[in-house]
């Protein structure tokens, strides 16, 4: 199969329709299970919408209108587009289109996450080397002191390496506000756990120039323009190598 000089690679073409994230497009074009023009598909390809495209023996849809949500996740919502699940956060919104969120927060964890179906936006701002901020507001089971507030900010040892350098304030005499921009699995509650305190609640209030502001546990709202133009902004320089954030706290 010879391929197009011009176009738009295979895989961020299938992501584009909502159907799945270029990497697992990139899984299913690996495993033969996609087809241009009724030939196996070949990684690195380039295609348009002229080519009949199939995936796991069904036509590829015209893409859909590009949505963007910020979603106020309550506790026991489980991130994840399975819904065999209980509590899966696709049943949770129930949104007409297929959409799946970007990144996660641990099932005991509130606040604000975006879900999409651009599976290209969900990859640049998943990018660990990208640094783009978290916010979150943290209480825990006893009073804070200067030495904690100061090793939460310096780095903490965990999951075999140092976290890297943030902002911390107390807030009051046993919860704290901090500002991550890396996204290590269950980060917060380890840092936390590390230093002797234990998380009695946990809530994200920010994810780069989105705040989750009054919006109300189980509520979602699209973002507006202003909001995805600047995100666009930020993602300009987004790394193409660093590995995908597991952005869950």
């Amino acid at each position: 199969m010879t391929t197009p000089a011009t176009g738009t690679r295979l895989n961020k073409f299938i992501s584009e329709t909502g159907i799945c994230s270029r990497r697992e497009a990139d899984r299913l074009i690996e495993q033969g299970l996609v087809s241009v023009n009724g030939q196996r598909a070949e990684m690195g390809m380039k295609v348009s919408d002229a080519d009949r495209i199939v995936v796991n023996g069904k036509p590829l849809r015209a893409k859909p209108r590009a949505v963007y949500l910020a979603y106020h996740k309550p506790l026991g919502i489980t991130c994840t587009t399975d819904q065999t699940i209980e509590g899966n956060i696709v049943d949770a919104i129930n949104y007409r289109l297929r959409i799946f969120p970007i990144g996660r927060l641990d099932k005991f964890s509130e606040g604000l996450i975006f879900l999409t179906n651009d599976g290209d936006i969900v990859n640049k701002i998943l990018r660990v080397g990208n640094a783009h901020e978290k916010e979150y507001v943290v209480n825990v089971d006893k009073p804070i002191t200067k030495e904690f507030i100061r090793a939460m900010g310096s780095g903490v040892p965990i999951l075999d390496t140092v976290t890297r350098p943030c902002k911390v304030r107390q807030i009051s005499n046993a919860s704290f506000n901090i500002i991550l921009t890396q996204g290590l699995n269950r980060q917060i509650r380890r840092m936390t756990e590390h230093l002797g305190y234990y998380v009695t609640r946990l809530v994200r209030v920010r994810i780069m120039n989105v705040s989750l502001g009054n919006l109300k546990s189980g509520d979602w709202r699209e973002l507006n323009n202003q909001e995805m133009a600047q995100i666009e902004a930020m993602l300009v320089n987004s790394s193409k190598t660093a590995e995908a954030s597991a952005d869950e706290e």
